[in-house]
């Protein structure tokens, strides 16, 4: 199992020098005892899976989907869409991202079957609360559970590849888990790793389904993806930038200061992650003018909410897939709640220093594309929103409307806006 050394030490150096953080000894005894023993147990579990389950030998990944964008850009709606197609798709639970190797997950499912024949369903009934205490604060931010589908990078934590520790940490500057297409040598190893985690869970599954994938890190991936993995299909969410940019900036900056850290200490990290903001834009776009044969779509949040099922299947006549007769039921008995969707999240540009016209400077060619609303309308008073914000369809049909081909290379979406 791979283990990235490199970022380990570079994190270990980092919080050795943190001398005045109360929570410095624990995270050191975190790095030095728990990491070495986890990743030894994980590494183990990782080699028997080949001994135990033969058929990880000749386990392919075909035609993957994965859905990149903006975090608050509506991947997680478009993911648990696609993944209520189930005859389809296999995906992670998030519980699943916590136990990488394919004999653990086995072994967590088994004991599940013992909890309810023969406990009646005690642990989970204690696990079910315990759930509902850890993460039920924060799902009016994101829905999340042990038992929800969630972003499959998390599955890489045991790799020390994990976005985990910059939320946990302002560690923006120590490492990098966005620019993956910049970084060769980190690619090969990465996504052989997670080549080897999504065979796992597709076999978990049955074998024979399309691995869905969501992760908004992974908008600094795709051409990375699309080398290792030729036959995959791309899904990118596009939103307001003024609505999804500073809800990311607040929801990282809750988790910092929720840990006692300063705007001082992670002022540095807050400007890289506005960096990676506009680059959430800019880097699908240009991978996939690169790649114009890869299956795709661009969509737009304000279709996606307004017309769920419309969209879905504008989605997969891009991919080239057929919507079946039961997920269309699905879609038609689901779309009045889909778009209702939103929570009380609230933000503002006000809070970060970002104006409208900043916005507009660094990502021009997509407001211009998607016609969202220019800072000089918004003038009159600062706006806070309530996240996600259903609007008005833009274009009927789901995917976005098809820019000029003139202008694909600069950043904005190629010329055709779902294409194959």
């Amino acid at each position: 199992m791979y283990f990235d050394f490199d970022y380990y030490l570079r994190l270990l150096r980092h919080v050795w020098g943190l001398k005045q953080w109360p929570g410095r000894r624990r995270l050191l005894l975190r790095l030095v005892l728990v990491t070495p023993l986890a990743t030894i147990f994980h590494g183990i579990c990782f080699l028997l899976d080949y001994l135990l389950f033969p058929r990880l030998w000749t386990q392919q990944v075909k035609t993957p989907v994965f859905i990149v964008g903006h975090a608050r850009s509506g991947t997680t709606l478009m993911h648990r869409l696609l993944a209520a197609d189930g005859e389809r798709f296999s995906y992670f639970l998030y519980w699943e991202t916590l136990f990488p190797s394919l004999l653990q997950k086995k072994l967590v499912r088994w004991l599940g079957r013992v909890d309810s024949g023969l406990l009646g369903g005690f642990f989970h009934r204690k696990l079910k609360a315990w759930d509902d205490k850890t993460f039920g604060p924060f799902r009016h931010i994101h829905n999340m559970s042990l038992w929800t589908s969630e972003e499959d990078q998390f599955a890489m934590r045991a790799a020390f590849v994990t976005q985990q520790w910059a939320t946990d940490l302002p560690v923006m500057e120590v490492l990098d888990l966005f620019h993956l297409d910049q970084m060769p040598a980190k690619r090969r190893r990465w996504l052989h790793h997670y080549r080897e985690l999504v065979k796992r869970q597709l076999l978990l599954n049955g074998g024979n389904r399309i691995h869905l994938s969501k992760n908004p890190v992974m908008s600094g991936w795709v051409g990375s993806l699309i080398e290792v993995f030729p036959d995959a299909r791309i899904v990118v969410m596009l939103r307001d930038p003024a609505e999804c940019v500073p809800s990311l900036l607040k929801l990282v900056e809750i988790s910092w200061r929720g840990r006692g850290w300063q705007k001082a200490d992670y002022a540095r990290s807050l400007e890289l992650l506005l960096e990676t903001s506009f680059e959430s834009f800019h880097n699908p776009a240009q991978q996939l003018a690169r790649h114009a044969a890869t299956p795709h779509a661009f969509v737009d949040y304000r279709e996606l909410t307004a017309q769920p099922r419309e969209t879905v299947h504008a989605v997969y006549a891009a991919l080239g897939m057929t919507v079946s007769d039961t997920f269309d039921q699905y879609l038609q008995a689901n779309a009045e709640r889909e778009k209702s969707h939103h929570s009380k999240f609230e933000y503002s540009l006000g809070e970060y220093a970002l104006s409208g016209e900043l916005l507009e400077q660094r990502l021009g060619q997509f407001y211009e594309r998607y016609g969202w609303s220019r800072a000089a309308e918004l003038r009159a008073g600062q706006r806070r929103a309530a996240e996600p914000h259903p609007a008005e369809p833009h274009a009927a049909g789901g995917c976005s409307p098809a820019p000029d081909a003139g202008d694909a290379g600069d950043g904005a979406p190629p010329a055709t806006a779902a294409g194959r």
